[in-house]
């Protein structure tokens, strides 16, 4: 039974910060690239950062230039660095290995 573990989300004035992380077992961490997803009340849930096992990254037009994605292979984690945040920004955030695993998510809040 594999599983992602996302941490760090919260409330948060807009304007602030979050970074978010999640774990993801060793066996599996360096052969997919990972991938932050949010879902929003109401709305589909979206791709917002890409990581490639090459650490190439790649982002949602509304979140470039604030969110940054990285990995830590040696913890076997992957982070989700989030500023200037928005009230759109509010969602259930996600981390996705490749296809196949999915984390439970982390709700962050960006109030007015």
């Amino acid at each position: 039974q594999v599983q992602l573990v996302e941490s760090g989300g919260g409330l948060v004035q807009a304007g602030g910060s979050l970074r978010l992380s999640c774990a993801a077992p060793r066996s599996i961490f360096s052969i997919f690239d990972m991938t932050w997803h949010r879902q929003a009340p109401g709305k589909q849930r979206e791709l917002v950062a890409r990581i490639t096992t090459a650490g190439s990254t790649s982002y949602e037009d509304s979140v470039k230039g604030r969110f940054t994605v990285s990995r830590d292979a040696a913890r076997n984690m992957v982070y989700l660095q989030m500023n200037s945040l928005k009230p759109e920004d509010t969602a259930v955030y996600y981390c996705r290995a490749g296809l196949q695993y999915w984390g439970q998510g982390t709700q962050v809040t960006v109030s007015s």
